[in-house]
């Protein structure tokens, strides 16, 4: 019997957010970013705005984490516009949250969870 195997999902993660979209804004991913799931945990480039995955140890303003993206989109060659939660008051679930490989320790994922409660977005 083959096995077929599901992928996430856009917007699995999120429990609760306010009202309307207050919690939500276009953003664009950064070109050469790779494929980024819905769930990953994004950081902001300083000097351009666009995000790319929070990574332990960019120099770019990306090492903070400041959005979770809610659509999975392909920045390998392309810049991306896709929709992230930027803002709380929100509640996700953080079984459903993927990290940049470099966010390897507890302690990195907790890092970035309290940058993610710094806000509003509360991980439960």
């Amino acid at each position: 019997m083959t096995v077929l195997k599901e992928g996430r999902h856009p917007g699995e993660f999120i429990i609760n957010e306010a009202d309307g979209t207050y919690c939500r804004e276009a953003i664009v991913i950064s070109s050469g970013a790779g494929k980024v799931e819905p769930g990953t945990v994004l950081g902001k480039i300083t000097a351009t705005g666009e995000y790319k995955p929070a990574a332990v140890g960019a120099s770019d303003g990306s090492d903070k984490a400041a959005a979770i993206n809610i659509y999975g989109v392909d920045a390998t060659s392309a810049d991306q516009k896709v929709a992230a939660i930027v803002r709380g008051p929100a509640e996700v679930n953080g079984n459903f949250l993927v990290f940049d490989a470099s966010v390897d320790t507890a302690a990195e994922k907790a890092t970035k969870l309290a940058e993610l409660a710094a806000i509003g977005i509360i991980v439960r």
